[in-house]
């Protein structure tokens, strides 16, 4: 067997591997969707919630499943899916596992505005959910702009990012401390990042932008992993590096936002998605879909364990902050002694 031929069917079987473990990713989200949706403070048998999801009505379980967990397994799930899908192009395009939209400040942008509608405009509902996009989207400008110097380098990146966010941290706070009491719960509530009292409405924005902004990404995918190589062995290989580098970003951006806006910044999820995915699937290869299907692993699984497996009731958002803020210091620290952040 010549080189070439074995080099081709070592490259096939890693490819059957990556699909292999990518089905079993899908299929541990259908077991855990189906968990959620059968099991909570009762137990709904299983082929009641497949007739309430054909549409039937079923006593009981039409209220409990069709009202209560199906809107909210399905806003778990695409809002995990967004940041996930968005902070694992943020990591690849960057090259940095610390260039994550949590960590670099967008979803602190998206979380600053929304305060600023609820506390000091008054605003509630879909007003809010756009206020917070345009200033995610608007940070996530002015931090590029901040970081351009003939190109945007990662770790410059991420240093301007963690500044900006710091600020629009401190600018929240003073909203906060503005706030009224009967506007400073729902503010709060907000910014920890919750799918409580979800509904099916306010999945379907997330699901549009999730099929547009997404179906972007992927198409990218190809031009991502051969700038992971650099930007000039990219360019020679017929990679338009600014124009993806450009698209990638806004597309990202613009899915981290409407989830930000529609769930509140769930903390980390956008974070440790990519890092998780390599671990399962390989580095090699795009983490895109892999990712996606992690960070809804995450957000449903972080979601089903703060309502029912730990003393109390919590935010999704404070189970996702509790899993991700060890692996942020070490990231930290280990860059810190690499001289990546240098």
């Amino acid at each position: 067997m010549s080189l070439a031929a074995h080099v081709a069917g070592l490259r096939r079987a890693r490819g059957r591997r990556r699909q292999r473990l990518g089905l079993m990713l899908l299929a541990l989200l259908l077991a855990a969707a189906a968990l959620t949706l059968s099991l909570g403070r009762s137990f709904t048998p299983p082929l009641d919630v497949l007739r309430v999801l054909a549409g039937e009505e079923v006593p009981v379980a039409s209220f409990t499943v069709g009202e209560l967990r199906l809107p909210r397994a399905a806003l778990s799930i695409l809002a995990g899916m967004a940041f996930g899908l968005g902070g694992a192009a943020f990591q690849t395009l960057l090259r940095n596992p610390l260039a994550s939209p949590d960590v670099i400040g967008i979803s602190s942008g998206a979380g600053a505005a929304a305060v600023f509608a609820i506390v000091l405009l008054g605003w509630s509902g879909p007003a809010v959910s756009l206020l917070a996009v345009a200033g995610g989207l608007g940070v996530a400008l002015a931090i590029w702009a901040l970081a351009w110097r003939g190109g945007v380098a990662g770790a410059r990146l991420i240093l301007v990012g963690i500044g900006v966010s710091a600020m629009l941290q401190s600018v929240t706070a003073w909203c906060l401390s503005q706030a009224p009491s009967w506007t400073l719960q729902e503010a709060m509530r907000w910014l920890t990042g919750s799918v409580n009292g979800a509904t099916l409405e306010q999945s379907r924005p997330l699901l549009a932008a999730l099929l547009a902004l997404g179906a972007v990404l992927l198409a990218q995918a190809r031009a991502l992993e051969t700038m992971r190589l650099g930007d000039d062995a990219a360019a020679a290989l017929g990679v338009r590096v600014e124009r993806t580098r450009l698209v990638v970003a806004l597309a990202a951006v613009g899915l981290v936002s409407v989830a930000t806006a529609v769930a509140g910044p769930i903390a980390f999820v956008a974070f440790l998605s990519g890092p998780i995915a390599a671990r399962v699937v390989g580095a090699r290869g795009s983490l895109l879909a892999p990712a996606a299907l992690v960070g809804a692993l995450l957000t449903l699984g972080a979601d089903y364990a703060g309502q029912f497996l730990l003393p109390g009731r919590y935010p999704v958002g404070v189970v996702t902050g509790a899993l991700g803020a060890p692996y942020l210091l070490y990231l930290i620290v280990r860059a810190g002694r690499s001289g990546a952040l240098s």
